[in-house]
């Protein structure tokens, strides 16, 4: 067992014990880690929650194929015991030795895309990142990497053209000459399990799901990390001192993505990033939604594990789960249960996992013939935004168009995602045409009294989900067509 933490940072192993340390604690971000040390001013804070990419930083992981992953994150998002094991990189290290700008730098300033000194850096690391996993990268893929950033000068225009001229060199550059120091870096440091404790705190980073699980029955108290994108919110604007944390975001037993004739099991510490592949081609209705789901960084971190261990109300993907008929794997050393998700959630914030137990997977049944599922987001702005009602929407007719099975599922729209059942009973055996749901709708009304807060009034959301239930019945009466021509 370690008592201090290793990462590779300036090409160099860099360790740290907080509890000898005079300003580090065990919460302490990167982003304040960074901003303390007098070379890396270049990674600013903006809003602290992860909306502005000012602070966005790339982590390098190394792969079981001795390759380094880049991925961007929000530097005020990741807690800096999450770092162990990782090499980072900040803007003043995409220099060449010679003093030569890297290639998004130098389209950066060949496009005039280059701002201030507040947004240029978060845009430039963000680009670095897509340097290095796309070559002649799409629309599409520009504009989502940089989704994370926000421009307050010159607009995105000349910056997305900065990415699209300089993403052209199949992730060659002088990282790819320093890749061999950096994975010998990379190995040298220990994979044994860290507890750091200073005189109020305790950080516990288990090297198994099986330590996890005997961590979580001996601290029934603690905090689960697993991605920290919602309780690293808890530190930096509540300012919360978290006493007891586990951190089970480095364990490659919780990433595994399984696929069988059944469906998928997802790892509950599997990020969100690496579920968007398998979600695009079995779960159509999940992929959508993680596409409005927060920003490259932030689906980088998070997982679908954290997702569910928070309940929140207007969790984007708490009602698409439910829709897929997914279950939830929670282990303690007394053994797996598995919970359909639609009775995980118990109240506003509440679950029926017990204070010892650990999420460990999702799984999600594959779809028989017939059956659609679709998801929708509404909110202020399209992306990184929280919802303001989100729904998602299951449905099975019979030979005669009516109604053999539906779910629809909402969020915000009471303290916990829940079902519009009254909605739900009406429709049942009813034939699948605009005035059933026209007749429907107002049901909405018995089934949420939703309430009034800063992104919508009780009013809009009654309204929005009312008409989420049309727009549904206005894309699967196509679908559903095509479909059954499609079978005969």
């Amino acid at each position: 067992m370690q008592t201090s933490i290793t990462f590779v940072l300036d090409d160099k192993l860099q360790t740290i014990d907080c509890a000898s340390s005079g300003w580090i604690t065990p919460t302490t971000t990167a982003l304040n880690y960074l901003r303390g040390l007098p070379t890396h001013k270049g990674v600013k804070e903006g809003c602290a929650e992860g909306d502005c990419g000012a602070c966005t930083v790339v982590l390098g992981e190394l792969g079981n194929d001795r390759t380094i992953r880049y991925k961007s994150v929000d530097a005020c998002l990741v807690l800096l015991p999450m770092l162990h094991g990782k090499q980072v990189i900040t803007v003043e290290n995409l220099r060449t030795d010679r003093g030569e700008l890297h290639p998004v730098q130098d389209a950066m300033v060949e496009t005039n895309g280059s701002q201030c000194g507040y947004c240029t850096p978060g845009f430039i690391m963000s680009m670095f990142s897509l340097y290095k996993n796309r070559d002649h990268p799409s629309r599409a893929e520009i504009e989502d990497a940089l989704t994370g950033n926000l421009c307050r000068c010159t607009g995105y225009k000349p910056i997305v053209e900065a990415a699209a001229k300089s993403c052209v060199h199949r992730g060659l550059d002088h990282f790819s000459e320093r890749e061999p120091h950096v994975v010998e870096l990379l190995e040298s440091i220990s994979k044994e399990s860290i507890h750091l404790r200073t005189s109020n705190q305790l950080y516990m980073k288990p090297a198994s799901v099986q330590e996890a699980i005997t961590l979580k029955h001996q601290h029934a108290d603690a905090i689960i990390v697993c991605g920290a994108t919602d309780v690293a919110l808890r530190i930096t604007k509540k300012h919360e001192l978290l006493e007891k944390i586990i951190d089970v975001s480095d364990l490659s037993e919780l990433k595994t993505i399984a696929e069988s004739e059944a469906g998928v099991s997802i790892g509950a510490g599997a990020s969100l990033s690496d579920i968007m592949p398998v979600a695009e081609k079995n779960f159509p209705a999940l992929y959508s939604m993680l596409t409005v789901f927060g920003s490259q960084q932030i689906r980088n971190l998070a997982s679908l594990g954290g997702n569910l261990g928070t309940a929140s109300p207007i969790g984007d993907m708490l009602p698409v789960l439910i829709a897929y008929h997914a279950r939830v794997t929670l282990e303690s050393l007394d053994g797996r249960r598995e919970i359909p998700i639609n009775t995980f959630i118990t109240g506003y914030r509440k679950t029926l996992r017990r204070s010892d137990e650990l999420i460990t997977a999702i799984v999600i049944p594959n779809l028989n013939g017939g059956i659609v599922v679709r998801s929708y987001k509404i909110s202020k702005r399209k992306d990184l935004d929280i919802s303001t009602v989100n729904g998602s929407f299951r449905l099975e007719l019979d030979g005669n168009q009516e109604v053999k099975a539906i779910m629809l599922v909402y969020g915000g729209m009471a303290e916990r995602v829940k079902q519009a059942e009254t909605c739900e009973r009406f429709l049942l055996g009813k034939r699948w045409v605009r005035k059933t749901i026209e007749n429907a709708m107002p049901l909405m009304e018995k089934d949420f009294s939703p309430i009034s807060d800063a992104r919508a009034g009780t009013e809009m959301r009654t309204v929005a989900a009312k008409n989420l239930l049309m727009k549904f019945w206005g894309e699967t009466t196509g679908a559903l067509i095509d479909n059954q021509l499609l079978s005969m």
